[in-house]
């Protein structure tokens, strides 16, 4: 499996609707880490928020 094909999934919760179908989340861990996320794939084609 190469490095582009390896993708990450978690359950996280939305904190900030950002433009451009993106989102601040907070992770479920003991440190409450907030990273960016995206839509991309049939959700940012169907407009599925």
């Amino acid at each position: 499996m190469s490095k582009q094909d390896e993708k990450f999934s978690f359950e996280a919760e939305v904190v900030e609707a950002l433009p451009n179908a993106m989102f601040k989340v907070r992770l479920p861990n003991e440190q409450k880490t907030e990273v960016l996320a995206y839509v991309s794939g049939k959700m940012r084609m169907h407009y599925i928020r």
